[in-house]
């Protein structure tokens, strides 16, 4: 590796993201690369990685070339491989708008949990944002039947199992701070509900219709957000409050304040999923190739 590779860095609601663009795929990142350029001390730092390719050039996405010129090749901090991130899909889309690869309005992107569709909202005058919210269509939740639990230290809570492309346990629960430090996957039984591990999400009460939650991050530990774990903790809280838009035929919209901001998740009758909030390009510069391969021995 002698040449060179671009990056850039960027947050939604303040889940970071090490962005690498290589349209062609010609950028070798094995699992140990990700996890150097992800660590905060002695890398870029990141909760995960974009590395952005054509549809067309990885042998993952060819067959959704057609619907996504793009495919978001999303990668855990710890270099593990994930299906999908509901934030990165943001922060992917905000990259190909800044590079002036799309403008505003709707696009195409290819995950591994399918292609998902993406609207980019105008910049409103004088809003003082620096670009418009960024709506993916999230698709819609699956709810495995079997009862979950989830533990941390002496409290042991139900929740609930939602997958959005990748799996979620949601507990609800008094105070946040009961999660502890999220430093460590939360133990959860029985071990057959998520045999490839999960995202658990604790959620409290803030007003109608209005959650907050901390989540550990499967990968990645505690994260200022996750996207696909806002949706979840919608699904979850329209069924616990009897508002499952598809039995009552009306859409159920929820704020849910994360710890680096804010989302609004609307769920159809028709089932299919919406999620709204900012994405943010914050630098860009090239990693030194030497350093990398230094990291990755």
């Amino acid at each position: 590796m002698s040449t060179r590779i671009a990056f850039l860095k960027g947050h939604g609601t303040e889940n970071d993201f090490v962005i690498v663009p290589d349209p062609e795929n010609a950028v070798d990142l094995p699992p140990a690369a990700v996890a150097a350029l992800c660590d905060r001390r002695a890398g870029i730092g990141g909760d995960g990685l974009l590395h952005v390719v054509r549809s067309a050039a990885h042998p993952e996405a060819k067959d959704m070339a057609a619907e996504a010129e793009w495919f978001m090749d999303y990668r855990n901090g710890d270099g593990s491989i994930a299906e999908m991130c509901g934030n990165g899909v943001r922060v992917f889309a905000r990259y190909l708008q800044h590079a002036g690869l799309v403008t505003e309005g709707d696009l195409a992107v290819a995950t591994r949990g399918g292609v998902k569709t993406v609207h980019i909202a105008k910049t409103v005058s004088g809003s003082g944002s620096a670009a418009g919210d960024i709506t993916v269509g999230m698709g819609k939740a699956r709810l495995p039947d079997g009862e979950v639990t989830v533990s941390v230290g002496e409290h042991t809570w139900p929740a609930r199992n939602v997958n959005m492309g990748n799996p979620h346990a949601v507990a609800f629960v008094d105070d946040l701070a009961h999660a502890g430090d999220l430093l460590s996957p939360p133990p959860f039984s029985p071990a057959s509900a998520y045999p490839d591990g999960v995202n658990v999400e604790f959620v409290v009460d803030r007003g109608p219709r209005h959650v907050a939650l901390r989540v550990h991050e499967r990968g990645s530990g505690e994260t200022r957000s996750c996207g696909t774990g806002a949706c979840a903790v919608a699904v979850a809280a329209a069924r616990r409050d009897g508002a499952d838009p598809t039995v009552t035929g009306t859409p159920a919209t929820y704020t849910v304040d994360v710890p680096g901001g804010r989302l609004v998740i609307t769920e159809r009758p028709d089932g299919e999923i919406e999620m709204t909030g900012p994405a943010v390009i914050v630098a860009e510069g090239t990693i030194d190739p030497q350093w990398l391969e230094t990291a990755v021995r």
